[in-house]
């Protein structure tokens, strides 16, 4: 009874565990209803058969009636139908059925084969190990399916092979018990199962860490970017206001002569001057700045360019925004760089549309180039440091609480970005 007790414990927190590390497609309501119904009545028939068959018979045919209907149940509810579904349903279950293999061997050594050690040891350890990966590894381990996107082929061959290893291995537990060396053989592979993923961690943890130090450099270059701009467009103000001076002394010694024609003449002349003024695009100081940097390059492009600006004038997350307008802009850029001169066009639009704020970019792109809706492409760049320019824009519209989107159109490339106002004007609130 303590052994079949054990079985089903173990059953279930495979399911917990697995629930800790994959992405589900749907929402998590969703997800735990369909989970809690499906994977319940596959547990009660697995249960059914050890009644009616024993435990040592089922365990024959456990992958048949157990791991092959719970992959395909869960391969449909995955965001994820690649290398990194494999790895993430192998990892659950390899360690679960490391930590059978253990307790097992726990109960034979130390336990007398009563089974009591076994089913203390299976009480403690499934949920000790589901709280260390919710506090330890769950956050970083998602993140790693974000970011990383190579390498998971060659990890999750590792992780079947270490599935069928530990199935055989519980399959002929009774011969391998019976068998010192046997014994010795088992609790090696054990050890070197740790070993090989402490290896394939250790690997894509460092991964993640490339990833954020790529990251952070990218933004603090973005952040000096705009620094620099928004410098730049002071510095020209307050020369604007100092020639204002003079342009002031010369209107007030015209008109002081009754010259009234020169002095219009001369007016028409301050108001070309004034139109070259740069840095009139936004009310916003910081995400102006954004917009008269890239005009500036636009122009060394060559490209034409259209910006129709309707927002700005009210508080706003200025660092997510120009991280959006700042990678967005430089996509556009660079892939106009791969264009003729005579190709080169795009248009930015940023205005509000109820309760959201709107950003649309539209460039002119390769013809080749094709993006379906909902998909973000890889870069083509062969040179470290590319490729995070829409995940970032991706992450930066999620934390304020909206969405991006990109896509190909008639020989153009639209990223747009949807943020949500309603929040923010909350906080805002909050702060007054």
């Amino acid at each position: 009874m303590l052994r079949t007790l054990s079985i089903y414990w173990s059953m279930l927190h495979i399911l917990f565990i697995f629930m800790l590390l994959f992405r589900p497609r749907y929402t998590r309501k969703k997800t735990i209803l369909a989970t809690g119904i499906c994977m319940g009545v596959l547990i009660l028939l697995n249960g059914a058969g050890m009644a009616v068959l024993s435990v040592e018979a089922l365990l024959q045919v456990f992958v048949l009636t157990c791991t092959v209907p719970s992959f395909l149940f869960f391969y449909i509810l995955s965001v994820d139908r690649n290398f990194k579904f494999i790895f993430s349903f192998c990892l659950a279950d390899t360690s679960c059925l490391w930590l059978m293999v253990v307790t097992n061997l726990l109960d034979y050594f130390l336990g007398g084969g009563q089974y009591v050690l076994l089913f203390i040891s299976r009480l403690i350890a499934f949920p000790l190990v589901e709280y260390l990966i919710w506090r330890y590894f769950r956050k970083p381990y998602l993140e790693l399916q974000d970011v990383v996107e190579k390498g998971w082929g060659i990890f999750s061959g590792m992780t079947m092979l270490y599935y069928i290893l530990l199935a055989v291995t519980m399959r002929n537990a009774a011969s391998i018990m019976g068998n010192p060396e046997n014994i010795f053989q088992c609790i090696l592979m054990l050890a070197l199962m740790l070993f090989n993923y402490a290896t394939i961690f250790t690997s894509l943890y460092r991964q993640l860490m490339l990833y954020r130090k790529q990251q952070s450099e990218r933004i603090l270059q973005e952040q000096k970017n705009m620094l620099k701009a928004q410098l730049e467009n002071q510095q020209q103000i307050r020369r604007m206001k100092h020639d204002m001076k003079g342009y002031s002394a010369t209107l007030l010694g015209l008109l002081s002569e009754g010259k009234i024609k020169e002095a219009v003449v001369y007016l028409k002349g301050v108001e070309t001057e004034m139109d070259t003024l740069e840095g009139t695009f936004c009310a916003n100081p910081y995400i102006n700045a954004v917009f008269v940097q890239y005009s500036g390059k636009l122009e060394e492009l060559g490209a034409e360019c259209s910006m129709d600006i309707q927002a700005g004038e009210e508080e706003l997350p200025y660092m997510d925004l120009c991280q959006i307008l700042s990678n967005g802009l430089e996509n556009a850029c660079d892939e106009l760089r791969k264009l003729d001169r005579k190709s080169r066009k795009v248009s930015v639009e940023m205005k509000y549309h109820r309760n959201h704020l709107i950003i649309r970019i539209q460039n002119r792109c390769r013809e080749h180039l094709y993006v379906d809706k909902g998909k973000i492409p890889a870069t083509d760049k062969a040179e470290p440091g590319h490729g995070f320019g829409l995940p970032t824009i991706q992450a930066a519209a999620g934390r304020l609480g909206g969405d991006m989107m990109c896509y190909t159109e008639e020989g153009n490339f639209v990223l747009e970005v949807m943020v949500s106002l309603v929040p923010l004007r909350e906080r805002i609130e909050m702060a007054g």
